[in-house]
């Protein structure tokens, strides 16, 4: 009796391309989180991590970004030090910036879904500037909107100390966060899935 031995292609090759640059950018993500800065006058440390949460949402799109988000929760909740100031475990997803991390899959959904129109991914140098702003800032939007209220009520304080605590220092910042996102897409240096 002869057998054969043909290749099976378990899962499609753009399935593994894309869940590889998830990955990387779960990587990345994580890798920013060492670069933390404490501030005197907030609970929350700056990060870069908003960058990255925008790339996702940019560069993978509605689907594939958010995986990327969960990866990197995933990784961090197991305990791997990937959270801000090289820190893991699940209390951290429930503690006082545990709102602003659950945002992240929510907010690379919601950045890709705008500027790509669908799961198709568009060539992101064709998106317009107002697009992207758009976008961009309903990401940041969103990342404060579940952010904010979240650490309101860890720290049982209102949402109005809550805003100050939690994001009015860091809007200015972030923003600049956006304006690097939209020139990192504008240049061409980060491609579609």
């Amino acid at each position: 009796m002869a057998t054969s031995n043909q290749p099976v292609d378990l899962v499609d090759g753009d399935v593994v391309q894309s869940f590889a640059r998830a990955a990387l950018l779960a990587a990345l993500i994580s890798a920013t989180a060492y670069v933390s800065i404490p501030l005197p006058v907030s609970p929350v440390p700056l990060t870069l991590q908003v960058l990255f949460v925008c790339l996702a949402g940019l560069a993978l799109g509605p689907v594939w970004g958010p995986v990327a988000m969960v990866l990197y929760l995933a990784a961090g909740a197991i305990g791997i030090p990937v959270f801000a100031g090289g820190n893991g475990g699940i209390g951290h997803l429930f503690g006082h910036t545990g709102g602003y991390l659950w945002s992240y899959p929510v907010a690379a959904f919601v950045i890709g879904a705008m500027v790509h129109r669908g799961r198709t991914l568009r060539e992101l140098t064709a998106v317009s500037i107002p697009v992207l702003a758009v976008s961009l800032v309903s990401g940041l939007t969103l990342i404060y909107g579940i952010g904010v209220p979240w650490l309101a009520s860890v720290l049982e304080i209102s949402l109005a100390e809550a805003f100050v605590l939690g994001a009015a220092y860091y809007i200015p910042l972030d923003l600049v966060k956006l304006a690097a996102a939209a020139a990192i897409v504008k240049s061409g240096r980060i491609e579609t899935v």
